[in-house]
C-alpha cells in the first residue's frame, strides 16, 4: 500500500511539471503564426484541460481516500484501545531494534 501512495504521490508530481512545461510552451509559442501550429496549440490546449481535470480527480480521490482512512483508523483506536496500544509499542519496539543495528 505505502509503494502505491508513493506511486500516486510521484504521478501527481510528474503530471504537475507536464502541465506546468505545458503552459511555459503555449506563453513561449503565443507569437507563432502558421495553420500547424495554430492546429497544434489547440490540441495542446485541450489536452492541457484534461489533464488539469484529470489532475483534480486525483488529488481529490487521494485525499477522499486518505480521510476514509483516518476515520477508520480513529473508528478502531476507540473500538480497540488496547489493541491499538499493543500494534503501536510493537510496532516502536520493531523499528527501536532497526535503528539499533545501525
Amino acid at each position: 500500500m505505502p509503494n502505491t501512495t508513493v506511486a500516486k504521490d510521484k504521478l501527481v508530481a510528474d503530471l504537475k511539471l507536464v502541465v506546468a512545461d505545458t503552459e511555459e510552451l503555449l506563453r513561449a509559442t503565443a507569437g507563432q503564426a502558421g495553420e500547424r501550429v495554430a492546429e497544434l496549440r489547440a490540441r495542446l490546449e485541450k489536452r492541457l484541460q484534461e489533464s488539469k481535470l484529470a489532475l483534480g480527480d486525483l488529488q481529490a480521490l487521494a485525499t477522499e481516500k486518505a480521510k476514509a482512512a483516518a476515520h477508520a483508523t480513529d473508528e478502531f483506536v476507540h473500538a480497540e484501545p488496547w489493541k491499538a496500544v499493543g500494534i503501536a509499542a510493537a510496532l516502536a519496539l520493531a523499528l527501536g531494534v532497526l535503528i539499533g543495528r545501525r
